[in-house]
């Protein structure tokens, strides 16, 4: 079975966020112990799997998981797999979070992906102390639940060092799925990380389902609804965001660096 290794997220190789994708063949599902055994040995954020969908919803069924689960919503992998895939124009795709479109331009691919509007709480208890920051005020992105941490500037954002362990302690008592931490950029509209130790993902490089979440907090606080947001991991990357009532744009680019076959 063939195997794509693309950089999501990213205008050439060694950059944004490395997805695996696996193109099946119409029919049912492969065992999913086989599909998370597959993700566990490629060890990226996420591992996609799509085939030809048998319904009537979507051309494509997609999903996605991580080295250690399942997850129901995943940009940079969603927009590995539309490169992947070559199609010109729009694609669609039946995942647990509904349909999902891919418009796939020479300028680079545009996924229509439901908005996670984040919703006031309180710092939670901890959290400071397992970022080293101070947060100046959180919020849950919606189903996702993500948890969104605004900070003072770009230079704390860049200056986070996480404690994993206790992020994932945090996260998991919270039934979060994640954490953000965001504040005003200076060369892009806003800046983030993005940290998820309890799915098997220490820190992500590039994560396209959070910007579901910042895309209408920046927007709300910049009083415009297209921004460009950067990703300011090791790797980096940048997504073009517009949001669209309860539906938010995600604008990048791909490259694919592996393309190779899996044996068993």
């Amino acid at each position: 079975m063939r195997i794509r290794v693309v950089d999501a997220f990213a205008d050439g190789p060694f950059a944004g966020n490395p997805a695996g994708v696996c193109v099946l063949e119409a029919g049912p599902w492969p065992d999913d112990s086989w599909m998370q055994s597959v993700a566990a040995e490629m060890k990226h954020a996420e591992t996609a799997f799509v085939r030809p969908s048998d319904g009537a919803e979507a051309e494509w069924d997609l999903r996605w998981f991580t080295p250690a689960k399942e997850v129901v919503l995943c940009g940079h992998a969603t927009l590995a797999t539309a490169h992947v895939l070559a199609l010109k124009g729009k694609t669609s795709f039946a995942t647990l979070s509904g349909v999902l479109v891919a418009d796939v331009a020479e300028d680079g691919i545009t996924l229509d992906f439901p908005v996670n509007r984040p919703i006031a709480t309180p710092v939670p208890d901890g959290l400071e102390a397992a970022l080293e920051v101070e947060a100046v005020e959180a919020y849950v992105t919606g189903e996702l639940r993500d948890l969104l941490v605004v900070v003072r500037d770009e230079a704390t954002v860049r200056a986070v060092v996480p404690q994993y362990d206790e992020i994932a302690a945090i996260t998991d008592r919270d039934k979060l799925r994640g954490v953000i931490v965001t504040a005003r950029g200076n060369e892009y509209d806003f800046v983030s990380r993005f940290f998820a130790p309890g799915s098997g993902i220490p820190e992500d490089p590039v994560t396209g389902s959070a910007h579901t979440g910042l895309a209408p907090y920046w927007a709300g606080r910049l009083g415009r609804d297209a921004l460009v947001g950067y990703q300011a991991s090791a790797r980096g990357g940048v997504v073009q965001v517009v949001l669209d009532g309860e539906r938010v744009y995600l604008k990048g680019s791909a490259v694919t660096v592996l393309d190779g076959e899996l044996l068993v």
